[in-house]
Order: structure tokens, then C-alpha cells, then sequence
């Protein structure tokens, strides 16, 4: 508190310096609150406190070039299973920074976040609803001398966890980017076909060694180069990085090592990664590639920090993100310590007033992703220099770890009604992924094969009136068998709306059935809503941009106030 009520008088100060033009304010407010109720069917999980409120508020002061910004958060308790690595609690300052803004030079100092290329070796990002932050807190520079070149420079500590205010790691992070977009440097010289932009990253971190045993490298350094082309309806993007030798907890799990040898050193190996997107598409008609390959590429700034702690880079998740409810029973979280992953994408519109399109056309979609285990050559040296393994790229090893395929239908049947069918095949690998649980919040053993068909409506009833609805429906012989869920979302523009969801497990292998019901309302008052809901929710995990954390089963009222101004 002492360090909002100083930071609350610095910002008042500046403001009354700059009386005479006042600085504009704008920020953000969310606020959740969730009462737990006993449910020992679904074995959930209620805390002491049995309500848990968490929030956050933003503001940001701007005056011409000038910003500087601070953003409160609470957590009096946290959310059961929230965050998803080490603990947020307490009430404080999360975040705060000053930043300067001008045409060729941007200076932060405070907390920041930022992200190279694709962030295969930097990109530092929070998501509230996961709880992860992994800002930095020190100094960023950004300059553009020139059209067409930009250049990053940073140098910081990373927030680790939360306690009355948030708490940096030990580790040090440094960084650099340089981008070139050459048309813009070089339009006086050359007329390019197309836009071409290329780039280059180096990162590295320190962290002090006070293992008395193991000689650990208290500088690991990464890099990157990547490379951007479009032309048209044809788009190329391509970037491979490099981590130099970084054992940790993580990487332990890459290969067997003897117990003798305490396994939760790791492996002195470095890393390496390639992702590879194109696609082209023009009107009515798209298709698209992803190859991706991962071996050794976890980088956090603290050496032994849990798998959702202190991450530095970001390794983006080749499968498709799915919004059909029981679809999110498997999501897909990426492999660190090595995968090998392939995706292709077709979307094809039927045109109006043909055959097959009817009056408004029928848009169709098809999806397929494979994930493999990657088969890296075994160096049996633990004795020498514990190398463990050759960290190749795609090295296809025999194990799958995660397939879908998807088949999708959507058309416009008249001016009021439009509908969607689709079927999805998911094959998981829970003992790698760790996303489907049991009714005691266990993870499954094995893989899981399911089948899933989901239609979706969306009906336009009146002026203001809009009613969603959602049928869908799960087989499986593996975790929990079969499910019926069912959606329906019923709004009133511009400020009501009100919705009934149940997920009803019958084909459970024990011959129990089990519903899941919630339902909800809220209210819209131009940049304010709230909204209050009341049910069960099932153990499994939430997803963000393939970062997952585990979610327990609970049953309670959870009431959600949002506000912007």
C-alpha cells in the first residue's frame, strides 16, 4: 500500500507540473469474485476462505510523448488453481513503468513487455485469465534511425511471483533485435515484388551458480534470424533459433538418466528450433502449411523454476485452437523439451446462388494437425559431460503425441438464421500433454481417441434479439467417455444477455453420470459489465495460446465486474 500511496503522489506531482496542458487518463478496471460450495461427487475443491476475489485495475497518464502507467491487483484469496505457476497473493502494485515516446526513439523504464520476431527467443507477455506474467522490469529501448530499420534493446530482471506486490527472479535478461523491412530501405534502388522484411535476435540471461557439485553456465546466450515475404495473396514466414547449452529441471525429462546421477540436473545440450507458415488465398478460396520443430528449446530466467514460471521465450502452438465446448477437453499444449509438428488448412466459399451454395453461399473448412515425438540420437556420456542427446530437427520419433482433424460447414440458410456443422477427430496423448483428468483430479493414463460432432445456430429472432445455441457430442472409450453438452446464449442488445450451459457425462466406464450445469446473466452499460454465474465446473485445463494450467473441479457463484474508461 505504501508503494501505491507513493506512486499515487509522483503521479499527482507530474500532473501538477504539467497544469497547464493535463495529462489525459485512461486505464481499466476487473474484478472476480467465486464462492465454493462443497461437492464431493466431483471431488471439488473448496478453499478456508470459501470466496476468493481477485482483481486488477490499470491507469495510464499520456501527455504528448509522455506516458507513464501503473496497474493494482489483488488477490485476497486467489481463484483455486489460479495462477498456473508460482503463487499471486495479497494486495499491491503488479506493474509500473514511464515511458517516453518520440518518432525515432522510444525509452521504457519500469516494467514492460516485448517480443522478438515470433518469440522463439524472447516474448515477454501476461495473460490474466491463465495467471501468468512474465514482464520485465528494467530498461527497453527502441530506435528507428532510418525508414526501414528498427532496433530493440533491453536489459531487465523478470517478475517471478506476487506477494503484496510483484517480486522479480534472480536471473538477468538481455536483449537485442534489429529488423529490416527492405522496401522501405531500399525503394530508391530497388523495386521489389512484393514486401520483404528480415530480422535478427540475440538474447541471453545470467544467473549466479551456488551449486557447489555441478558447473552450470551462469551465461546462456540464444539467437534467431527470420525471414518475411508477401506478395499478393501469398504470404512466406520463416524463424530459426539456437539456445547454447542451458540445463535445467525441464530438459531432465528429454531422456533417461541414471538416479545416480540426479536426474533433475538436466542435460548440458543445447537447443534448437525451426517454424516454417505459408499460405495463399484469394476470394472465396484459402490454404495453408505449418511445419514446426522443436528440440531443447525452454529458455526461463531462473533455472529451476516450475514448468509456468519465468519464461523468456515463447513457443507458439501448432494445433488448432478450438472455441467448440467439449472440443477444449484436449487442448494442446507444445512440447519444450522436443516435438515435431505439421498442419494444413483449406477454407473454400461455394458460391451464391449455385447449386451447392443456395442463396448465400456455404463456406467449407478442413483442418489437419499432427504432432510427433521427436527421435533424437542418444549420446550415452553422463559420465563425461551429460550431453544426453543430439538435439536434431525433425527427427521423426515413433510416438504420437497429438492429431486432429477437422471438417466444418457453415451456412447462411436465410437473413435471420445461420448454422455450422462440424466433426472432429482427437487423438491425445495425456501422458505427455497432462490435460484430461478424472473425477479425483487425476490425470488419465494413456491416449485418448474421441469423436466429436457439434452444430451451432445463431438466430436473429427481432431487432435486438439474438439466441445462440450449441449442440455437441463426445465418444470416447478412454477418459470419461461419452458427453452431451448443450449452449444456448440468449442476448438483448444492447445490454442483457443470459445464458444455460450443461455438459452431461452419461457414458461414464463406473456407470456414473454426471451434469455439469451453469448458468449466467449480465449486464452491458457501454464500457461496463457485469455478469453472475452459478454452477459446476469439471476438473481439467485452461488454455491460452498453447500454455495451459490446470483447472480443478468446483462448484459455486462467480460474479465479474469489468469497467474501461
Amino acid at each position: 500500500m505504501k508503494k501505491l500511496v507513493t506512486l499515487s503522489i509522483i503521479l499527482f506531482s507530474l500532473t501538477e507540473v504539467f497544469s497547464q496542458d493535463p495529462f489525459q487518463v485512461r486505464g481499466n478496471f476487473s474484478i472476480d469474485a467465486q464462492y465454493y460450495r462443497e461437492d464431493s461427487a466431483i471431488a471439488a475443491v473448496v478453499p478456508d476462505e470459501q470466496i476468493a476475489l481477485q482483481g486488477f485495475g490499470n491507469i495510464i497518464l499520456t501527455k504528448g510523448k509522455f506516458e507513464a502507467g501503473v496497474r493494482f491487483e489483488t488477490y485476497l484469496p486467489a481463484f483455486v488453481g489460479y495462477p498456473a505457476g508460482a503463487p499471486w497473493e495479497g494486495t499491491g502494485i503488479g506493474y509500473r513503468y514511464a515511458k517516453y515516446n518520440g518518432d525515432k526513439l522510444e525509452i521504457t523504464v519500469g516494467n514492460f513487455y516485448e517480443q522478438f520476431g515470433s518469440g522463439l527467443v524472447l516474448r515477454t507477455w501476461e495473460d490474466r485469465g491463465l495467471g501468468v506474467d512474465y514482464a520485465l522490469d528494467g530498461i527497453r529501448v527502441v530506435a528507428r534511425p532510418i525508414d526501414g530499420i528498427t532496433v530493440k534493446g533491453l536489459y531487465g530482471k523478470q517478475r517471478f511471483n506476487f506477494n503484496d506486490g510483484y517480486q522479480n527472479g534472480d536471473g538477468i535478461v538481455r536483449g537485442a533485435d534489429i529488423e529490416f523491412n527492405l522496401n522501405q530501405l531500399l525503394d530508391s534502388v530497388i523495386n521489389f515484388k512484393g514486401q520483404w522484411t528480415v530480422g535478427g535476435s540475440f538474447v541471453s540471461k545470467y544467473e549466479q551458480n551456488r551449486n557447489p557439485v555441478y558447473d552450470f553456465p551462469e551465461n546462456v546466450g540464444s539467437g534467431s534470424v527470420r525471414l518475411k515475404y508477401q506478395y499478393s495473396g501469398f504470404q512466406f514466414s520463416g524463424e530459426y533459433a539456437y539456445i547454447s547449452t542451458n540445463p535445467s529441471s525441464l530438459n531432465s525429462n528429454i531422456v533417461d538418466i541414471p538416479d545416480s546421477l540426479d536426474p533433475s540436473v538436466g542435460i548440458f545440450q543445447y537447443g534448437q528450433g525451426l517454424q516454417i507458415h505459408t499460405n495463399y488465398s484469394k476470394k472465396g478460396f484459402g490454404v495453408g502449411l505449418t511445419a514446426s520443430s522443436i528440440s531443447n528449446m525452454a529458455l526461463q530466467s531462473q533455472r529451476n523454476s516450475g514448468p509456468f514460471d519465468s519464461w523468456i521465450n515463447y513457443l507458439p502452438p501448432t494445433s488448432v485452437l478450438q472455441t467448440a465446448l467439449l472440443a477444449q477437453f484436449y487442448p494442446y499444449a507444445t512440447q519444450p523439451n522436443g516435438e515435431v509438428a505439421l498442419r494444413g488448412d483449406v477454407f473454400y466459399n461455394i458460391p451464391k446462388k449455385s447449386l451447392l451454395g443456395g442463396r448465400y453461399g456455404t463456406k467449407l473448412e478442413v483442418s489437419y494437425t499432427h504432432i510427433q515425438s521427436p527421435d533424437f540420437p542418444v549420446v550415452d556420456d553422463f559420465e563425461i559431460n551429460r550431453k544426453g542427446i543430439e538435439p536434431t530437427l525433425f527427427s521423426w520419433g515413433d510416438e504420437t503425441y497429438y492429431e486432429d482433424f477437422n471438417a466444418k460447414v457453415t451456412k447462411r440458410v436465410s437473413k435471420k438464421f445461420k448454422a455450422s456443422l462440424m466433426y472432429m477427430y482427437i487423438q491425445y496423448n495425456n501422458d505427455v500433454v497432462l490435460g484430461a483428468y478424472d473425477y479425483n483430479n487425476n490425470p488419465t493414463k494413456g491416449t485418448v481417441f474421441a469423436d466429436l460432432i457439434a452444430f451451432e445456430g445463431s438466430w436473429k429472432i427481432k431487432k435486438g434479439h439474438n439466441l445462440r445455441f450449441e449442440l455437441q457430442a463426445l465418444f470416447t472409450d478412454q477418459h470419461l467417455q461419452d458427453w452431451l453438452a448443450v449452449v444456448a446464449e440468449y442476448t438483448v442488445s444492447p445490454h442483457w444477455f443470459f445464458s444455460a450451459v450443461n455438459q452431461y457425462n452419461y457414458g461414464n466406464a463406473d456407470g456414473d453420470k454426471f451434469n455439469f450445469p451453469v448458468v449466467s446473466t449480465g449486464y452491458i452499460n457501454g464500457s461496463n459489465r457485469i455478469s453472475v454465474s452459478y454452477g459446476r465446473q469439471r476438473a481439467g485445463v485452461f488454455c491460452v495460446g498453447g500454455v495451459c494450467r490446470v483447472v480443478p473441479a468446483s462448484n459455486g457463484l462467480t460474479i465479474s465486474l469489468t469497467s474501461s474508461f
